[in-house]
């Protein structure tokens, strides 16, 4: 998910491919928002956060491509400047954990385009699926398994 130029995922080495998350358990799935658009605006990014005290950062890039890098939770990204515009906040989109806290991962898969550029991401767990999508503005749902 991602190139590797954009400073890896979370710490850990990627293929560059789809099983790099695999074992993962996420307990956590927050959007940036930019708070003067409010929650209208939708979020600029998403941020799953992981058991083990690190977090997964996905942004739609301006070419409509899907960055996949390692997230700063609970800290805002850098780019969020000034701080105090945004925030984290909960995505309707995204059911709370199920029972036990979190969904374990299972594998992922990523959509890639002639320039081998990520533009989705679909991270397969036990309970469903997520599915993050790079366009005009990112988007995110999941799939009840």
């Amino acid at each position: 998910m991602g190139s590797e130029q954009s400073g890896g995922t979370a710490g850990r080495h990627r293929s560059g491919r789809s099983d790099w998350l695999r074992g993962a358990r996420i307990i956590g799935v927050h959007g940036v928002f930019y708070r003067p658009d409010g929650r209208a605006g939708g979020a600029e990014a998403v941020e799953f956060v992981l058991a083990d005290d690190r977090s997964v950062l996905m942004t739609c890039a301006s070419d409509r491509t899907l960055r996949v890098t390692a997230g700063t939770w609970p800290r805002l990204p850098a780019w969020c400047v000034p701080a105090g515009l945004w925030a984290h906040g909960p995505l309707n989109s995204v059911p709370p954990a199920p029972y036990g806290g979190g969904w374990t991962v299972t594998g992922a898969q990523e959509s890639r385009d002639e320039n081998d550029e990520v533009r989705e991401a679909v991270i397969h767990c036990e309970n469903g699926d997520f599915v993050v999508v790079a366009g005009d503005a990112l988007g995110i749902r999941f799939h009840p398994a």
